[in-house]
């Protein structure tokens, strides 16, 4: 069994795409996932399952979840090993002076290094600072990401890729939930 994150973007947002958590976690296992655990309303779920293909995993739960809710969202599926490969590649974690209140990680569906960087940096605002490494872009918002110019649908659009991101508290949370 390999135990995978499954990522949901823009779940219970604003009142939009409205999905409780027991009812999701009750879709992951009627999809013949194991071990589901949900983590907060903003669609973090972790599960084992036989090893697969990671896009066939993301088209099985968008497929069920149009399904069974009626929304079309974008999922992203990722495996415990890169979870944890995301948590130690923080560049900004070398800096004492930066809170991890401030870090977000946006996963990206592809893989950006120097282009995709120079795509964002004329969004960048109030000090934020912005490095990719591989397919994540991590972010440091010290003015708070909701009062940034640099918002998930800009990296989506300028990028042109699916993303999703998440403060860095739930990527913690979640390498210790694939742990248990």
């Amino acid at each position: 069994m390999q135990t995978y994150i499954a990522l949901l973007r823009g779940i219970n947002v604003s009142g939009h795409h409205k999905i409780k958590m027991v009812e999701l976690k009750q879709l992951f296992e009627n999809m013949n996932f194991n071990n589901v655990i949900t983590y907060i309303q903003s669609g973090n779920v972790v599960f084992e399952a036989e090893e697969k293909n990671n896009s066939e995993i993301e088209e099985q739960i968008v497929e069920h979840i149009k399904k069974k809710f009626g929304h079309t969202i974008k999922v992203l599926v990722i495996t415990k090993e890169n979870l944890l490969t995301i948590f130690t590649s923080n560049p900004f974690l070398k800096d004492e002076k930066i809170g991890i209140k401030t870090l977000y990680v946006t996963l990206l569906k592809e893989n950006f290094f120097v282009e995709g960087t120079k795509l964002l940096e004329p969004y960048l605002t109030n000090n934020e600072e912005l490095k990719i490494v591989g397919n994540c872009a991590y972010i440091q918002y010290p003015g708070g990401a909701g009062n940034s110019k640099l918002t998930i649908n800009i990296i989506e659009k300028k990028l042109k890729t699916t993303a999703t991101s998440r403060n860095w508290r739930t990527i913690t949370k979640l390498v210790e939930l694939s742990n248990q």
